[in-house]
């Protein structure tokens, strides 16, 4: 059973999310806390969490301070933040200082169950609605790119995400949960790509994408 240490300080919050996680019977809410030094506290006990779901806005110890503070005692409990900060600084902050992954708290039951999982797993998780709007921006700057370039590269805007995506490292398995389609579907479009720009493996799809600015 996935034990979840829930940080929140607002309580219909909190006792919704706790509602919503404990639908799910692989999941227990072992412990709820309403800023970071209560669930810093609950970790120095040594209880197993294996998860710790913390708002990243709380008084006295925040998220991003619990999160540093968990990694400093050495704390073997995955950290994923729950936010209402849409902002890439926000994401790119949490993700540096060791978070496994970064939600909205307008996220839903189904995706806030499967991202715990996922991440617990051993993977990392973007709540779709950022990860959409940071490839759409990214399928707007290879565009633009694309725009410039001399050559006409003919792609459309799936398989620029599927290629932004392929960049970063993630596998078919990773991508089709991502975009919610099957890992078939994913190998199709890899395999596709790769024909199209005459790559002879992943390394050289990339290198393609990166140097005709497909790709940043």
């Amino acid at each position: 059973m996935l034990q979840v240490l829930l940080a929140e300080d607002h309580n219909i919050v909190r006792n919704g999310i706790k509602m919503l996680l404990e639908t799910d019977e692989g999941i227990n809410v072992v412990a709820e806390a309403v800023n970071g030094v209560e669930a810093l506290a609950y970790l120095a006990t040594g209880k197993k969490v294996d998860i710790v779901l913390a708002d990243i806005n709380m008084p006295e110890v925040d998220g991003m301070m619990l999160l540093k503070a968990a990694k400093e005692m050495n704390s073997s409990a995955l950290i994923v933040m729950l936010s209402m900060h849409d902002n890439e600084k926000y994401v790119t902050q949490a993700f540096s200082a060791g978070a496994v992954g970064y939600l909205l708290k307008s996220v839903g039951a189904e995706e806030l169950i499967f991202a715990l999982k996922h991440v617990n797993a051993g993977g990392k998780y973007l709540c779709s609605e950022l990860s959409m709007r940071l490839l759409e921006k990214c399928s707007q700057n290879a565009t633009a790119n694309a725009v410039r370039a001399e050559v006409t590269h003919g792609f459309s805007d799936r398989e620029v995400e599927i290629l932004a995506l392929i960049a970063v490292g993630l596998t078919n398995v990773e991508i089709s949960e991502r975009l919610f389609i099957s890992r078939r579907t994913v190998e199709g479009y890899r395999q596709g790509l790769i024909e199209k720009t005459g790559s002879k493996n992943t390394a050289a799809l990339v290198h393609y994408a990166v140097l005709n600015r497909l790709i940043e």
